[in-house]
């Protein structure tokens, strides 16, 4: 794949996008039933439906502005896509700024440059709008620490939350030459963030099952320029991480955390068309997490730090009292964490 150039998009897109809200306010919180603590097989992936394929998979602030379009008929359409928004809906008038800048070279020129044809805009907003399909998808990226991560349809949509593993682990004395495993990596956007961070000897192993996922963060590392520091490998958790047991400084992991029974109650925007296989975490949410904890022992070498993002405190909090116990001649030093919402979002500790 192409190594792709970011200099054609505005600077002005290089600060955080927040309009996505943290994971944590979409989901309807159950208390934890007693959970086995017993050795666990890999869970099954569960299965997504394939997605309605994009025409052009390729994020539309990338593509090439070849389309030109009369100044009015932009006007025009501006207007129209704007009459679809409910008064109850201001972000929706934010998002139609954003798609124009993310779809025109110069949008005040005459004809105008457009990166698709004027149709395909008009499908995108009226999906977007109608159908409840998020914003990132729409533009095939997301603003995330101080990138632009590509994004579509079958890959989950990285969370503000999900920022602070990165300044976790560099907090870790000598992270910046160790090897890490980011383990469900999606978009690859901490493998990315991570790999900017790291020294000469560092490296990422990004893991995912999935196939998109794959291809996506794949372009991703391509279009940052760290093919030399993320190893991207395909295959479910500790599967594809064979050769380097008992090597690893870290483990990261934002894994499927949802109980299965919650997952109705996700907005339409998470529910109908972010991928169940980055989201379902079976029962009680925790049947990936589980699995995770049964495999760090054997992958980190002594002294190596890990950081689970989780479904907030009542997962947090079991997950730390269960490594504390079962696993507590392999692990030390590990709590619960707080996101900037001061919930205990995520779960760390250190190999002995």
């Amino acid at each position: 794949m192409a190594t792709l150039s970011l200099s054609s998009r505005p600077l002005t897109f290089l600060r955080p996008n927040r309009t996505k809200p943290p994971l944590h306010r979409l989901l309807r919180h159950k208390p934890l039933a007693s959970s086995s603590a017993s050795a666990l097989t890999p869970p099954t992936p569960r299965a997504d439906p394939s997605p309605t394929p994009d025409p052009d998979p390729t994020p539309l602030f990338l593509r090439s502005a070849s389309h030109p379009v009369p100044a009015a008929a932009l006007a025009s359409f501006r207007r129209r896509a704007a009459a679809l928004v409910p008064p109850s809906a201001p972000h929706l008038h934010r998002h139609l700024r954003w798609l124009l800048v993310d779809a025109a070279a110069d949008p005040s020129s005459d004809p105008a440059l457009l990166r698709a044809p004027l149709d395909d805009l008009e499908a995108m907003w009226t999906r977007h709008v109608r159908e409840r399909r998020p914003f990132q998808y729409v533009v095939g990226n997301e603003h995330w620490r101080d990138l632009v991560v590509a994004v579509r349809e079958g890959v989950l949509i990285p969370r503000p939350e999900t920022e602070a593993v990165v300044d976790m682990i560099r907090k870790v004395e000598g992270f910046a030459d160790g090897w890490w495993a980011d383990l469900g990596t999606g978009s690859g956007a901490i493998a990315v963030a991570v790999a900017r961070e790291l020294g000469h000897e560092g490296r990422v192993f990004a893991v995912d099952v999935s196939e998109v996922a794959v291809e996506v963060a794949t372009l991703n590392v391509q279009r940052y320029g760290v093919q030399g520091k993320v190893e991207i490998r395909h295959g479910s958790w500790f599967e594809p991480l064979e050769d380097v047991k008992g090597k690893l400084m870290g483990v990261i992991s934002n894994p499927p955390y949802i109980p299965t029974d919650d997952l109705p109650g996700l907005q339409p925007e998470v529910g109908w068309h972010e991928p169940k296989l980055a989201l379902d975490g079976g029962k009680e949410g925790l049947e990936h997490l589980l699995h995770l904890c049964e495999g760090l022992s054997s992958v980190l070498k002594p002294g190596g730090f890990f950081v689970f993002e989780t479904n907030g405190n009542k997962q947090s909090e079991f997950l730390v009292d269960l490594i504390s116990t079962k696993w507590n001649s392999s692990f030390h030093n590990v709590e619960a964490v707080l996101d900037f919402a001061e919930i205990k979002r995520f779960v760390t500790g250190y190999r002995r």
